[in-house]
């Protein structure tokens, strides 16, 4: 089995699995159908291809924190006007999002399948997105192939913060190692040290407008120790949040 490894990082995120009518609700980490439905897009499945999805729901899954965001309302006001061109209706609607998040999601499984996914990533027929259209992954989205399994792989991946997190992180004293969170299939992390765990409406059977169906699986959560890489990074440099530096010689 091979795992690839890839970077979610923006000024804005939003992976809602529980988002109805006009509250559209976010996870605070991206979800796995999410992730599947972005593979999908990437292989150029369309929404009622739904026979597709089943080999992309079998990959081993997980996703490593290593940057909070924060939680951002949008606060929304549409009109609808009748024949005669009068206001008939207001609508309130509350859009939430993940702001200056950063995460690296793990996928593994046979390695013939890997290279598909890899060769799409990096030649996607369909535009892939952080849960909204207006919102696409980063330049260097496409971190790496390994061959590794899916926890050694996060293991072995140093802290990919941006730099202004890693200053602020590095004034609470952390040091040459920083300990993240990894929420992945439970199945994934029998042999570790679980610290919570959790039923999740997310494995995708159907993205079709007619009616989105999903199924259950059980999440769990375990804490890992990366190389922090502060050191070398930052010196004693002073450094600025810059939230466009991302588009610089893109």
């Amino acid at each position: 089995m091979k795992t690839i490894l890839l970077k979610f990082a923006g000024p804005l995120q939003s992976y809602g699995t529980s988002s109805h009518f006009e509250t559209r609700y976010t996870e605070y980490y991206p979800s796995k159908s999410a992730v599947i439905g972005l593979l999908a897009a990437c292989l150029g499945y369309r929404r009622d291809e739904a026979e597709n999805l089943g080999e992309l729901s079998k990959l081993q899954f997980a996703v490593r924190i290593d940057q909070d965001g924060t939680l951002l309302r949008d606060y929304h006001i549409a009109r609808s006007y009748n024949e005669k061109g009068v206001e008939s209706k207001t609508y309130v609607t509350n859009r939430y999002y993940l702001e200056d998040a950063l995460f690296v999601v793990a996928l593994s499984g046979m390695d013939e399948l890997i290279d598909t996914l890899t060769k799409a990533i990096k030649s996607p027929y369909f535009q892939p997105f952080m849960g909204r259209r207006s919102l696409p992954v980063p330049v260097d989205f496409f971190l790496g192939e390994s061959a590794e399994d899916i926890l050694d792989s996060l293991r072995n991946l140093s802290w990919q913060a941006a730099p202004w997190y890693k200053k602020k992180k590095g004034k609470q004293g952390i040091g040459e190692k920083i300990s993240l969170e990894v929420y992945a299939d439970e199945e994934i992390l029998k042999d570790e040290k679980i610290s919570r765990s959790k039923l999740r409406r997310d494995i995708p059977i159907s993205f079709s407008q007619k009616g989105r169906q999903f199924a259950f699986r059980q999440e769990a959560c375990i804490f890992i120790e990366v190389l922090s890489g502060i050191e070398q990074d930052l010196g004693g440099e002073e450094i600025e949040h810059d939230i466009f530096s991302t588009l610089e010689g893109a």
